[in-house]
């Protein structure tokens, strides 16, 4: 018997808040989540006020009714575009202005956030609260989402890694029976693709290439988890002008031409768009891109039409390698006077139950696994189990970006060295990762 999208979200809503309540009451018992006494009406009637990234509105709407619910407190959500999110924290914290509680910022920049007060160490809390279970997150997210040097500044959030989807009925028709395993094979289908229908607006690739780190810093970085690279050697130097680095690089530029115009133009919004029309085979995007593609409340097109692969690699065979290019942590901010109450609301956001009940609700939420236990999640194998498939490469190996002092800005100068070069303003790759490199060892080395 086939399960119709209406009976879906129904079970999923129905599932959600039975979830949520069994969270909150393991809380408040002293086990499942945070400890203490937030879950026994202490703060009832507060108000907690969140930051996050405007790609996160649906989960924020979502966490603010369940908690509220369940807790009677209020939480407040304010979104901002995602690339602005750290810079938002800084202003409210440094301004004196003190309005946010919590906040979910981009795992690249905890380090800066802690340099300059705008979030609070939270070890001693994480310490004492073994419900929040710190052997259960992915261990290639857990570190770099949640220290900074040797103290614990946040809780994984949403997992962030990139897959490769792919349109079915677009490869068809086009001959090719699998999508790509190596970049290789990637910019050949891209190309033939794009020659054979860009005269009906249909293109081989979606590219993100807007110059933010987020947009064309992913791009590259799924280069170079692809190709075996490293932004930092085991000793935490730059090794960002390596041989893969650059062979990743001149791998973005051989699809640049190819991919939906104007690829330094598109950005997240532009390149969904495109996906959901239909007017595109591929996208190199978020695992819960697929949630949303097969949701047609969602204004998908390409429901059943579509399929989702690991990220292409260098060479035929080789192991899948993710790449954690748009993480976010949960994170307590420097001033606030709800310190007690903001630790307690992020032990819950980044529990398992939390987590799990995210990944499938809808409307989709836009998060992705965090932990092992959500990762195995039931629900998300029955409903996405192409989805839990690709996750699972975050296991061993994932590609992480520097997270220390200056990184935020190491990640800015390399996406714009890489817009430089991919406009024609410099002479070679390993020329503009040479810059890179000089750069990153002023910044990042101590």
């Amino acid at each position: 018997m086939s399960i119709t999208n209406t009976q879906r979200k129904a079970s999923r809503s129905a599932t959600g808040v039975a979830a949520m309540t069994l969270a909150l009451s393991a809380c408040g018992a002293g086990g499942g989540g945070a400890e203490g006494d937030a879950f026994e009406g202490e703060h009832e009637g507060e108000e907690l006020n969140i930051l996050l990234n405007a790609s996160h509105e649906g989960a924020g709407d979502w966490l603010a009714e369940q908690f509220e619910e369940e807790t009677g407190v209020t939480v407040n959500v304010t979104t901002v575009p995602y690339d602005e999110i750290a810079s938002q924290l800084t202003l409210d914290q440094q301004s004196g202005a003190n309005v946010y509680d919590v906040s979910a910022p981009w795992y690249v920049s905890l380090g800066d956030l802690a340099a300059d007060g705008s979030i609070q160490p939270i070890t001693e809390f994480v310490e004492d609260t073994p419900e929040i279970d710190v052997d259960d997150f992915i261990p290639t997210i857990w570190e770099p989402y949640a220290y900074v040097d040797d103290e614990i500044y946040g809780l994984p959030f949403d997992g962030d890694i990139h897959a490769l989807f792919y349109n079915t009925e677009i490869l068809e028709r086009n001959g090719f029976d699998e999508p790509p395993a190596t970049w290789e094979e990637y910019a050949q289908q891209v190309q033939t693709i794009t020659e054979n229908e860009s005269s009906d607006g249909i293109y081989g690739a979606a590219v993100f290439g807007e110059q933010s780190p987020l947009i064309l810093g992913a791009s590259f970085a799924n280069r170079l988890a692809g190709y075996g690279g490293e932004f930092l050697d085991e000793n935490g130097n730059p090794v960002i002008n390596s041989p893969e680095a650059v062979a990743s690089l001149e791998a973005l530029e051989e699809i640049w031409n190819y991919a939906l115009p104007t690829p330094a133009e598109t950005d997240f919004g532009a390149g969904n768009s495109a996906w959901f029309a239909g007017n595109v085979a591929f996208i190199e995007n978020w695992t819960d891109l697929g949630v949303r593609s097969q949701d047609p409340d969602s204004g998908s097109e390409v429901v059943d039409q579509w399929g989702v692969t690991y990220l292409p690699r260098e060479s035929e065979g080789e192991d899948p390698r993710a790449s954690l290019v748009a993480g976010f942590s949960w994170v307590v901010a420097g001033n606030t006077d709800n310190a007690d109450l903001a630790q307690q609301f992020i032990a819950w956001a980044a529990s398992t139950e939390v987590n799990s009940a995210l990944l499938t609700a809808l409307p989709p939420t836009g998060i992705d696994p965090n932990r092992l236990s959500s990762l195995e999640d039931q629900t998300y194998a029955s409903d996405f189990p192409e989805l839990q498939e690709v996750n699972e490469s975050t296991l061993h190996g994932a590609l992480a970006w520097p997270t220390g002092p200056n990184a935020t800005e190491a990640a800015q100068i390399l996406t714009d060295e890489l817009a430089a070069y991919l406009s024609g303003q410099r002479d070679s790759a390993q020329e503009t990762l040479d810059t890179v490199q000089s750069e990153w060892e002023r910044l990042l080395v101590d």
